[in-house]
């Protein structure tokens, strides 16, 4: 089935470069990265935003890319798309109800498909940390340039260290002014402990400076690779 991003209104030049920015970065992180992470430190950071847009980002550049809504707790990306049926989704084939055939959805954006979260569960932990989820990612990974995963705040639960875990890389998204240092330093800690691999952090919310030319990309969204 196929489902129609509903029309949103167009991005500015200099968030629209930010995102080239973020993407040519990960390139550079090599080849060998192609399921990707995000999460955050607290909610409304504006995570799944980011992870969409570079999700389209990617997809724009001609990569053929599926984005995984992997928020069981507070998902928000399916109401960004105009459905007229019930969707199966990422909770139904990790609880064994639904196949992989069945929750992947075309999109009319050319290269991106989508596979969103599905009815909230009662033990979103657990399913992720099960064999279907690694089985799923391995398969995506021969089927798709880039698997990117929206998952929840970090420093909420530990769902995005579990899927950090099987996934080739992790990116942490901090709004600007909204997240101390401390519950910082205590994420990038817990990602570390599961051994996860951190590609870098995107700065988001920072007010941009127009008349600053030179530095534009810097004041809307700053990406570190390690």
């Amino acid at each position: 089935m196929k489902v129609v991003l509903k029309k949103n209104t167009p991005m500015e030049y200099q968030c629209s470069e930010a995102y080239k920015i973020l993407r040519t970065n990960i390139l550079f992180c090599g080849s060998q990265i192609k399921t990707i992470c995000l999460t955050s430190c607290l909610p409304n950071e504006g995570k799944s935003t980011v992870s969409f847009n570079m999700a389209l980002s990617f997809a724009a550049s001609g990569k053929k890319v599926i984005f995984i809504d992997a928020d069981l707790r507070r998902s928000t990306i399916l109401g960004k798309f105009i459905v007229d049926q019930e969707v199966l989704g990422l909770s139904q084939y990790l609880s064994g109800q639904a196949s992989i055939d069945h929750i992947i959805y075309d999109t009319n954006i050319e290269g991106l498909d989508m596979i969103f979260t599905g009815p909230i569960p009662p033990n979103p932990s657990e399913l992720l940390s099960g064999e279907n989820f690694n089985f799923l990612l391995q398969c995506l990974k021969e089927l798709y340039d880039y698997v990117i995963i929206d998952t929840p705040p970090l420093g909420s639960v530990i769902d995005s260290a579990i899927v950090s875990k099987n996934s080739d890389g992790t990116i942490l998204v901090i709004s600007s002014n909204d997240t101390s240092s401390k519950l910082m330093a205590k994420v990038k800690g817990q990602l570390e402990q599961m051994d996860c691999r951190i590609l870098g952090t995107v700065l988001n919310k920072v007010k941009s400076n127009r008349d600053y030319y030179g530095n534009y990309n810097k004041k809307y969204i700053k990406y570190a690779s390690k």
